[in-house]
């Protein structure tokens, strides 16, 4: 196998368009082992992107000491990427694992029982419950967990205790994948599948840097590159990224800019006559509207406000409106964007426009960035409600009540559920006293971060942290609860392109750390929630009755999951819902029919306006009659609230890598890929860092409004007055590793011997999406200054989009 560190994507294995992936199983054992030394292999999938990759797990003498990928995998055909292979068992095999719960005495962190751990977190939640009621209670979860896990939590926090506080990291994610898809079908879900790439055309991947978020979805791209029919390629991103290195088209956007852009494809497209008038009439609503909006945006008015030129406008349009198929993917560069909802939306109203939809190579994927996102939306564990259902819908919530044997009144209805970004400043405010976080480490990842650990840090805020590893954020909790990970516990999970797989449990996890399932249910025990007849809310003995619980939530609902079951999920490839009695091997791709989820007492959104987030109400839905029909929306384009100007001259955006995973929980425990991307750095274009006197490796302050980071300078090939940063780097390692940490200040020992600032959040804003409420990680104004010599290159890798402009790269 080749070195997938340099070479991150793997031996080619070319095919044409309308063939199947080859296959190409990877693996990686424990040093000095073969694959003849193994006792057993266990089924798994990887959760290290969103991709969902199906695995192996190797065990010998009860320890997992290795991974390879399942050749029969619809998602993979063997493949794993870096952080599949160097951090999957690596990740959670470290000496730092928490092993036993912690609670705060004294101001510090003390081992303690399991008992004495829940006793506190219990008490004062029925202390809070009795004094001030449900709303005193939030929850922030991840994209990280198993399905049985958040509709656990969905359960215990809408039926139990009847908060509305409920979200996930996801907010930060993918939220407005999920705005997107509701606004125009109706319900959240993918129309398309990975296995689009292997039909298509032409392929547009708008803000989404696929080398390094799904490096196995790229190899997929990379192996039709290399056959005998490549597809074209558009690159949306302000990056030099390894897919605009290979793209027919790359628009170097302006950060902030994607709506203008946006308008400019569809008025070429309508202009050209490239639509299918018949489908819209047949199955869209809106279009008079649509091209009303787009037509001030020629390619020359989009080409000025983005920074591109208007023939390479003219050109994407061109491929978009004459390809006989495209598959379109969206990530962060448009989600955690200015608009983002509005801009998601365009890639949808395109599709819908020529009628891209249904069948193979055209395909419509909003991404994901978590390897259960759609779980966590699916199970309601967040804004959302179980199944795909509707706030704004009685019935709906009366299905749930009845299916829970509550009363509908638990559940809480009468106004919108509450976004992350709304918890904290709750939590900030006071009203919200106990805050429950599970895998996830918002101390790093949320925006603005010097306000989220000062609110963190709040003396009347009980923190309950349930994680694998002491995070920033465990670090300032008062009760912290020790997870069992990846390989210790079983579970299923769904990933971007809705295929479910089971990941069974392989061995046992360390110490005294338990499944998050045994967690929530032990809460739920204690708590004594119970139905109307008395009998406890949650019945479940392990996770697979847990399963079978939520496929009576899916029933009839567009992710049914009523077809599936762990032992179907056991021995071959994953399975995409919808999965039922008609569907019983899922369905590969939705709306093959052109009828949509859009009918009022069905759909899961009555949707919103997407410049304000004014919410539709239901009356004026239905007069609508959407009934099967898809909505083509838009909103008039407005730059960022937070422009560059002569004191913050820069623009300043965020992004990933591919050698890590979020806040670098694990990924930074892995030998190999820590050394791959081992500390913070920030990019500069050439001709910024010629102006500004700074060369590779210098160090420089970035300053915003909000704080200051302080990294070394890579000389990149980032669009002139844009600053990148990669989110991932926290402070937990900043004395050497392990669970040492440091003042919540964030001092770091950079590589001049000095301590620097070096969370890209702490110079992010407080702003977010009108609509799906995700924050604005990619738009903020900042100014840049060398602040020392460098003593060599910035630490950062120099095969991915990092590496270094000019001749060396």
């Amino acid at each position: 196998m080749a070195d997938r560190i340099t070479d991150i994507w793997g031996t080619r294995t070319p095919f044409a368009g309308g063939d199947e992936w080859p296959t190409r199983v990877d693996f990686a054992l424990q040093a000095g082992l073969t694959e003849d030394d193994i006792d057993h292999w266990v089924q798994s999938a990887c959760v290290l992107c969103s991709n969902g990759c199906g695995c192996d797990i190797a065990v010998k003498d009860g320890l997992m000491v290795g991974i390879r990928g399942r050749s029969a995998d619809r998602i993979n055909k063997g493949r794993l990427g870096p952080k599949g292979l160097f951090a999957s068992w690596q990740g959670v095999a470290h000496k730092d694992r928490l092993i036993r719960p912690l609670i705060r005495e004294g101001g510090h962190l003390v081992e303690t029982d399991w008992d004495t751990a829940m006793s506190r977190v219990v008490a004062r939640s029925k202390e809070l419950l009795a004094s001030k009621g449900p709303l005193s209670h939030g929850f922030y979860t991840s994209g990280q967990l198993f399905l049985e896990e958040y509709y656990a939590l969905a359960v215990i926090g809408k039926a139990g205790i009847g908060t509305p506080h409920m979200d996930g990291n996801t907010r930060l994610c993918t939220a407005t994948a999920a705005s997107a898809l509701k606004e125009t079908f109706g319900a959240d879900g993918q129309p398309g599948a990975y296995e689009d790439i292997d039909a298509c055309d032409a392929i547009f991947l708008y803000g989404h840097n696929m080398p390094e978020t799904q490096t196995v979805l790229w190899s997929r791209i990379l192996d039709r590159l290399a056959g005998p029919t490549p597809p074209k390629l558009v690159c949306v991103d302000p990056r030099n990224t390894e897919a605009a290195r290979y793209a027919t088209v790359h628009l170097a956007v302006r950060p902030g800019t994607n709506l203008a852009l946006m308008h400019a494809l569809i008025r070429e497209v309508l202009k050209n006559g490239w639509h299918d008038p018949q489908y819209v009439t047949d199955h869209a609503i809106g279009f008079d509207e649509l091209q009303e909006a787009v037509q001030e945006w020629t390619p020359e008015a989009a080409a000025e406000i983005c920074g591109v030129k208007a023939d390479d406008i003219r050109e994407a349009a061109w491929i978009f409106g004459t390809s006989s198929t495209v598959l379109s993917t969206v990530l962060q560069g448009f989600y955690q964007s200015s608009q983002a909802t509005a801009s998601s939306c365009q890639v949808n109203n395109l599709h819908l426009l020529r009628g891209m939809l249904g069948r193979p190579g055209a395909g419509l994927l909003q991404m994901n960035g978590q390897p259960t996102a759609q779980n966590n939306r699916e199970c309601g564990a967040d804004g959302d409600l179980p199944g795909f259902r509707n706030w704004g819908n009685q019935g709906h919530i009366e299905e749930l009540a009845s299916l829970w044997n509550v009363d509908p009144g638990v559940i809480p209805h009468w106004a919108p559920p509450t976004h992350a970004m709304q918890i904290f400043r709750y939590a900030e405010q006071g009203s919200i006293d106990f805050l429950w976080v599970s895998a996830t480490n918002p101390a790093v990842s949320m925006p603005e971060l010097p306000r989220i650990r000062k609110i963190l840090s709040k003396p009347d805020l009980f923190l309950v942290v349930q994680d694998l590893y002491l995070t920033e954020t465990a670090q300032l909790a008062d009760v912290v609860l020790p997870a069992a990970a990846w390989g210790e516990k079983t579970g299923t999970f769904t990933n971007a392109s809705r295929v479910v797989h089971l990941s069974d449990k392989t061995v046992e996890p360390p110490g005294d750390a338990r499944a998050d399932l045994d967690i929530f249910l032990d809460y739920s025990r204690r708590m004594e929630f119970s139905t109307l007849d008395g009998r406890p809310l949650l019945t479940w003995d392990g996770p697979e009755s847990a399963f079978e619980a939520w496929k009576d939530c899916s029933r009839g609902r567009p992710c049914d999951y009523t077809g599936l079951s762990y032992a179907k999920l056991r021995g071959g490839s994953g399975i995409p819902w919808p999965c039922n009695e008609e569907n019983p091997d899922g369905v590969t791709r939705l709306y093959t029919d052109g009828n949509f989820p859009s009918a009022p007492d069905y759909c899961e959104s009555y949707g919103h306006d997407l410049l304000t987030g004014a919410a539709v109400e239901p009356e004026s839905y239905r007069a609508q009659k959407p009934d099967g029909r898809a909505w083509l929306k838009t909103a008039p384009y407005h730059p960022p609230h937070e422009e560059p100007d002569d004191d913050y001259p820069f623009r300043y955006t965020t992004g990933r890598t591919a050698f890590h995973f979020h806040t670098r929980t694990k990924t930074a425990r892995s030998r190999t890929l820590n050394d791959a991307a081992p500390r913070m750095w920030v990019e500069i274009s050439v001709e910024d860092a010629q102006d500004l006197g700074i060369s590779e490796g210098d160090i420089v302050r970035v300053s915003s409004r909000r704080g200051v980071i302080e990294a070394p300078a890579r000389v990149s090939g980032v669009r002139p007055g844009t600053i990148f940063a990669p989110f991932h780097y926290g402070y937990w390692d900043a004395s050497g590793g392990g669970n040492a940490g440091v003042g919540m200040e964030g001092d770091r020992t950079n590589s001049d011997g000095q301590q620097h600032t070096t969370a890209a959040n702490e110079l992010t804003i407080t702003e977010w999406d009108p609509v799906s409420k995700q924050p604005i990680f990619k738009n903020a104004a900042v100014r840049v200054e060398k602040i020392g010599s460098g003593n060599g290159p910035a630490p950062a890798p120099t095969t991915t989009a990092s590496r270094p402009a000019g001749p060396q790269s």
